[in-house]
């Protein structure tokens, strides 16, 4: 039987380059491309297809910055299929960054110069935006749209014999300095890409720890191309799950010779604040439930 991998933002970047790379390692997976762009999606599944004729591609169409669309992908691809095996969530934003000034003078003068320019922290902010559903655009596509995929896929995820795989691509952005459990949306602040790969996460623990072992997250970190950022996420479909640490980040990493590997590192982060920050997801989600329930009775 082939084993189901989903993945989010599958029509470029990253998610495309996971593609690629999954299909040299197993040409006979199903691979279904999650994907806003339905035309790019098409293109790209017409182009696996060409290159690895052995293998099943298919495409469903899901916007998780629009939780109308995260439910109509959701009820497809529970008509579709039984189980998923591995679930990529990919897709994300950064909006646009915007150099400060202020803390670019003052970080050549501090002693995290070199943390500073490794990771930008302080360096870059943005500007976020309300979506249709009345989030924080940010924290909507990058958090909380797939928060909601995974809860309504629980069916295709929970299974007995063998525990399905959810890899979430985080960031070494993500910075405990810009979460906040009373701003989970960042609304108040200026860097929503940290604070939303940080919530990645605090999630990524909180739900190892209330589903035990009948899926397991790991959060995926990567640098430099697409195709060297996949390095983790490849490595970590062939891992058992029960053989990693639920509270390790895994990195994709490359040397100056363009050697790809993969290092490991503790996230900073405790498990009463990753348990907090998931029951506040769960408040948020019953409070979408009922609106949108209401929206349906009324309409």
């Amino acid at each position: 039987m082939r084993k189901v991998v989903l993945i989010t933002g599958a029509s470029s970047g990253v998610g495309l380059a996971l593609c690629r790379r999954l299909l040299e390692e197993d040409d006979e997976l199903h691979l279904c491309l999650a994907c806003r762009n339905m035309s790019k999606a098409e293109a790209v599944r017409a182009a696996l297809l060409a290159s690895h004729p052995a293998a099943e591609v298919t495409t469903v169409q899901v916007d998780v910055s629009s939780l109308q669309s995260v439910f109509q992908a959701s009820k497809e691809l529970k008509q579709r299929f039984q189980r998923l095996d591995c679930v990529y969530l990919n897709a994300g934003i950064m909006p646009n960054p915007q150099l400060n000034l202020k803390a670019l003078f003052c970080g050549l003068f501090s002693r995290k110069v070199i943390h500073i320019f490794s990771t930008a922290e302080g360096l870059l902010t943005q500007h976020d935006k309300i979506t249709a559903d009345g989030l924080q655009e940010v924290f909507e596509t990058n958090v909380f749209g797939h928060f909601i995929l995974i809860q309504e896929l629980e069916s295709l995820l929970l299974h007995d014999d063998s525990p399905s795989q959810l890899i979430w691509t985080s960031s070494r952005n993500a910075m405990k300095s810009n979460f906040s459990l009373e701003d989970i949306q960042h609304s108040k602040g200026q860097e929503p890409y940290s604070s939303s790969k940080y919530a990645i996460d605090l999630l990524s623990v909180a739900l190892n720890r209330n589903f035990n072992q009948q899926f397991r997250f790991f959060a995926n970190a990567f640098t430099l191309t697409p195709y060297n950022g996949t390095e983790a996420l490849v490595w970590l479909f062939h891992q058992k799950p029960e053989s990693l640490n639920p509270l390790v980040k895994y990195l994709s990493a490359t040397t100056g010779f363009g050697n790809n590997y993969v290092v490991s590192k503790k996230m900073d982060l405790d498990e009463d604040t990753a348990e907090k920050f998931y029951q506040n997801l769960l408040e948020l989600e019953k409070h979408i439930r009922v609106t949108f329930q209401n929206t349906d009775n009324q309409s």
